[in-house]
């Protein structure tokens, strides 16, 4: 049964006392030779979220930079297994990724977090949760008729038959990102040229380092 994020949390959960690390962000940091981030990807259903977070991740692993990617489908078959649609549990699921998301930074890693989030005030949580994390809301654009074109499931054309209840875009919201640090349009740009878009956002924010010149 699906849960949902309404529920208070555990009372047990206010007498405990988190434990301090002795090894330190910045010594990870060392070890990785390059800053920590979360790349948050929000967009409709088949706008090409998790084609782009793919190719900027194999970017990223070429040069060699410690990488994880949270793909939205992949998460609900495991840690978000039991969450529904509703609005709370949209909701839920992206605190428990934001979570996540937060712990693999904390390690030293450049996190990829591919995923429809579809309400601006859960995304925003997330973006507050990660205070100190270079972060980066990143808007796949496409229009929902050219998502629908795209989508090998047929997910769109159930959606619209009733067979797939609160489906965002079809009947249920998408709240497009009013001032994301990049928007990338899967319309009109290829996967390659929209990660690069990404990994030159990575480098001018100096989470990875510029490629050297000549090599």
């Amino acid at each position: 049964m699906a849960i949902s994020s309404n529920k208070q949390p555990d009372r047990a959960a206010q007498h405990v006392v988190p434990h301090a690390h002795r090894v330190l962000p910045a010594q990870r940091r060392t070890l990785k030779g390059h800053n920590p981030a979360v790349l948050w990807f929000t967009g409709l259903s088949g706008s090409g979220k998790s084609t782009v977070a793919n190719e900027v991740e194999t970017l990223l692993n070429h040069r060699g930079v410690h990488t994880y990617l949270l793909d939205g489908d992949n998460l609900r078959t495991g840690l978000n297994r039991d969450l529904g649609f509703s609005s709370p549990d949209r909701r839920e699921n992206i605190r428990r990724v934001g979570e996540v998301a937060r712990l693999f930074a904390d390690s030293g890693l450049v996190v990829l977090a591919a995923l429809i989030s579809p309400f601006r005030e859960d995304r925003q949580a997330v973006r507050q949760r990660l205070e100190g994390v270079a972060y980066a809301e990143i808007y796949i654009k496409c229009p929902q008729e050219e998502c629908e074109k795209r989508d090998p499931k047929g997910l769109h054309q159930k959606a619209r038959a009733g067979d797939i209840p609160q489906f965002t875009g079809i009947s249920s919201p998408y709240e497009p990102p009013e001032t994301p640090e990049l928007t990338l349009d899967t319309q009109t740009d290829t996967p390659q040229a929209l990660a690069q878009a990404v990994i030159n956002w990575l480098e001018q924010n100096s989470v990875i380092p510029h490629p050297r010149r000549g090599t």
